[in-house]
Order: C-alpha cells, then sequence, then structure tokens
C-alpha cells in the first residue's frame, strides 16, 4: 500500500496545473532531502514554496507527517494567512507559517523558505560568534548572512516585522538559540543554501573541538556570489538538483505522488 493510500489522501496528478504539480514534486522531493540527509526535527520545521501566479499562494507540509512521508498530493495549498485551499485531513502549523508568510510576504524572490533546527544549526545559533569564517562553505555563507534573536515560539504576529527587517534581502538567516532559514528564488536555490549552510555549521562544531582556529582572509570574502557561479558553471542550484532527483528516484520514487 502506498502513503497516499494508507492515509486516504487522493492522487492530485491532473486536477491542478502541470506548473502547481511540478512544482509539488519537487517541493516533496526537498522535503525528502531534508530527512535523507538528517535535517529533520520529527515533524517540525517546514519548506514552503510559493505557487505560481498573483493569488500569494502556497504549499506547505500537513503537520503530522514525518519528512520522508510527504508527497506532491498531500502538501497542502494555503494562502498567506495561512488557510487551507486544498482539502486535507492534516492541519497546518501556525506556528511555522508565522515564519514562512512574512518572508514570502517581503520578498518577492523568496520562490522557496526553508527552515530547519538541525543539532548543528541550533547549536552554532546559541554560539555568540554566530557563523565563522574558518571554511570554504562558510565564505559563501557570510556574504549574504542575517540574524534573529529569538522570541519565544514563533506565534505571534508582532514579530514579523522584525524578522523582515532583519532578513533584509539575505539568503540565510540565523535564527539565534533557534535553528537556520535559507531563501531561494526555486526550491533547488533554497536546498543547496540550507546544504552550505548546514555544512558551515557542522564544520564549525567540529574544528572547534579540534583546537585554535585560522580564519580565513577577509578578503576572499568578497565576489563570493561570482565565484559561486564559476563554481557551478553558471548553472547554480540546477547543476546538483537533477542528480538529487535521480538519488530519491532510486531510494523511493513515492515523493512523486
Amino acid at each position: 500500500m502506498s502513503i497516499n493510500e494508507s492515509l486516504n489522501i487522493p492522487s492530485l496528478q491532473g486536477k491542478v496545473s502541470p506548473a502547481e504539480w511540478q512544482l509539488r514534486c519537487d517541493l516533496a522531493a526537498a522535503y525528502r532531502l531534508v530527512a535523507l540527509y538528517g535535517w529533520s526535527d520529527l515533524v517540525f520545521t517546514h519548506i514552503s514554496a510559493r505557487i505560481p501566479g498573483p493569488e500569494h499562494h502556497f504549499l506547505i507540509n500537513p503537520y503530522g507527517l514525518m519528512f520522508d512521508e510527504i508527497t506532491a498530493s498531500s502538501l497542502i495549498k494555503v494562502d498567506q494567512a495561512c488557510n487551507k485551499l486544498s482539502a486535507s485531513p492534516f492541519p497546518v502549523n501556525p506556528a511555522g507559517f508565522t515564519i514562512h508568510s512574512c518572508v514570502h510576504q517581503a520578498r518577492e524572490d523568496a520562490g522557496c523558505v526553508l527552515h530547519t533546527h538541525s543539532r548543528a544549526g541550533v547549536a552554532v545559533s546559541a554560539q555568540k560568534c554566530g557563523v565563522l569564517p574558518i571554511s570554504q562553505q562558510s565564505t559563501f555563507v557570510l556574504g549574504s548572512l542575517a540574524y534573529h534573536d529569538y522570541e519565544g515560539v514563533a506565534l505571534r504576529e508582532d514579530e514579523q516585522p522584525r524578522l523582515q527587517a532583519d532578513l533584509g534581502d539575505k539568503r540565510f538567516l540565523m535564527l539565534r538559540n533557534h535553528g537556520l532559514l535559507t531563501v531561494g528564488k526555486s526550491i533547488p536555490d533554497a536546498f543547496l543554501n540550507m546544504y552550505i549552510f548546514e555544512s558551515t555549521c557542522r564544520i564549525q562544531l567540529d574544528a572547534q573541538a579540534g583546537g585554535e582556529l585560522h580564519q580565513v582572509n577577509p578578503q576572499i570574502l568578497q565576489g563570493m556570489a561570482t565565484v559561486m557561479k564559476t563554481v557551478t558553471v553558471g548553472m547554480g542550484s540546477d547543476l546538483a538538483w537533477p542528480a538529487l532527483l535521480r538519488k530519491l528516484e532510486r531510494l523511493d520514487p513515492s515523493y512523486r505522488s
């Protein structure tokens, strides 16, 4: 029995536009990959994606499913106020969308917002120093990194303007004492950003356990956006995303059901 059948979730393939179905497949893939790489926190945290069009509608996970259970059809469509626009036996976590909705609202370029509570991410978010320039990975993060101080579980709308102001136009946001957040024009962009962010935090913790640190020359931090384009031969996240999807296809293709 498939995941959708066991949860009584009907397939939406052919019932939504081709553009929305492709977005659903990519977002479900991102959830599966977050689980695969060990960044998930049971059923908590979220990845949201904006559906093309003027309505400002979004896809987000059904609250209560593990990330490795997410499928294209199980994702829930919501509006800017987190009202469900598609039928689902599962609720949507309002605390999660408090963060995501305000980022989408402030950033027209935010096609996808990815938030994690990974062990390494939370650990570094609790360090006063924040991200240190001690690895090649960190150099890609530091050029577009912002911080937001912890204000408790994200339930209050009055926190949203402060989070928006702190994020500004950055791609990486460290939520102090909380976790990591990345913004991308697309789902592959947000995922690749998180891969680099998470790697940065893991490397930092390992390096701090090993003795005195050697920091990267500050001059090297300049122009890292151009360097990234060169490293990815101008393809950005599209260089790695097809390979990640092939990996999922080998392991479990049910994400696109």
